[in-house]
């Protein structure tokens, strides 16, 4: 009985640690996104080379990520993961250091790998503990990444105003957030591979059956990759905003995206996958209208809300339908997360490309027709609602690591 209830609190350290590890490593990405303006003067580029660069973080992200399956293999859970999450908050000095394209594509880059391999280190932990808990909290681990996103990205917006160097903000920032990535690994769970387990593969093909789900994950991360990194680029270029506005817009839309992520669970237990997304859906649509049409900071900053709002959840409902949707959950799962991460690979040079050749209207119109797709095609997220388990609290024995 006193072996299962220090067990119980062991799990529950590791859960509160990982949402920790969870909420810096949105922490790095908040502090990015808010001063791409500063690192697109700084380097001396134009809105087709930013969109150039800005492809470079999930380029080296897809590279790197499945190495990191191998390194906690190698080292196990914990050490990886402590070396992982500063790998990833101390890459975020990089871009701002670049004076110019070719160097800004290296940064960004490095950026993207460390970001991708703590990603997949943090997560793998975060469905460990959700298995051993025997109740859902990833959504909930997600939503602390955008309250992580949501504080990084209020620093930046006061870097901003107050028109601070973003080299200086960046190292401030990489030295805090490392400090505490190394503290709150302190007790994430220390899991080792078993004897007789092979090294994970180094690459996973999309089944047929994870295609059409995909196909919905990539329209999500499409939207949030546009509103991550050109939303204060859009209202500073669009709609001759201030550095400090410009950033607060991308606060909102991370703001937006915590507060769904966070209430996640809750409504998609109450109405399902499908609504949930479907909604969802009717919600980023209306919210890239409002963009598209803006002629004011306020109705533009509306819209970015109201597309956190929507597609916040829409990534980790792909996930939940994947695993449900054939014989091998682990293969499907994997197969949706590649195509998601090639939306983020794609989405921030697709719309830095059309805006070169158009103008950043045109491209969040893109957004806009990519975001009624996840409208029309929620339903292929119905194996995410069949069968649900009912699941209830563990008993006092909480079971220890899976062979």
């Amino acid at each position: 009985m006193t072996e299962g209830v220090g067990r119980r609190r062991e799990v529950r350290r590791a859960r509160y640690a990982v949402a920790a590890v969870f909420a810096v490593h949105g922490a790095v990405t908040g502090s990015f996104a808010t001063r791409v303006p500063w690192i697109q003067d700084h380097a001396q580029v134009g809105p087709g080379q930013l969109g150039f660069a800005l492809a470079f973080p999930a380029l080296g992200a897809s590279v790197a990520m499945p190495l990191a399956g191998r390194i906690s293999h190698r080292f196990g859970a914990r050490p990886a993961l402590r070396g992982l999450i500063s790998l990833w908050t101390l890459s975020l000095i990089l871009p701002s250091l670049a004076p110019n394209l070719p160097l800004l594509c290296v940064g960004l880059f490095v950026f993207g790998a460390s970001a991708g391999m703590a990603d997949v280190a943090m997560n793998a932990l975060g469905v460990e503990v959700e298995n051993r808990l025997g109740r859902s909290i990833m959504s909930g681990l997600h939503g602390l990444w955008s309250t992580g996103a949501l504080i990084g990205s209020a620093a930046g917006t006061l870097a901003a105003h107050l028109g601070s160097d973003a080299r200086l903000h960046h190292a401030l920032a990489a030295a805090v957030l490392t400090v505490l990535g190394l503290v709150a690994c302190t007790w994430v769970l220390d899991l080792g591979p078993a004897e007789d387990e092979e090294p994970p593969p180094r690459f996973a093909l999309p089944p047929k059956s994870a295609l059409l789900i995909g196909a919905v994950g990539f329209c999500a991360v499409f939207a949030e990759g546009a509103s991550l990194d050109w939303s204060a680029v859009y209202l500073r270029d669009r709609l001759d905003s201030s550095a400090g506005l410009a950033a607060a817009c991308t606060t909102g839309f991370t703001l937006t995206m915590a507060i769904a992520r966070i209430a996640g669970d809750r409504v998609v237990d109450r109405y399902g996958a499908v609504r949930t997304v479907r909604v969802g859906g009717l919600f980023t649509t209306l919210g890239g209208l409002l963009v598209v049409v803006a002629g004011h900071p306020a109705v533009a900053m509306a819209g970015f809300g109201l597309m956190g709002l929507g597609i916040a959840v829409v990534v980790p409902l792909c996930f939940a339908a994947a695993g449900r949707s054939g014989p091998n959950p682990s293969q499907a799962i994997a197969g949706v997360a590649t195509i998601t991460y090639t939306s983020g690979l794609v989405a921030p040079s697709a719309i830095g490309t059309l805006a070169q050749a158009t103008s950043l209207v045109v491209s969040f119109g893109l957004v806009t027709v990519l975001a009624c797709g996840l409208a029309g095609f929620a339903g292929v997220l119905r194996a995410g609602d069949r069968d649900r388990p009912k699941v209830s609290r563990p008993s006092a024995a909480v079971p220890g690591p899976r062979p």
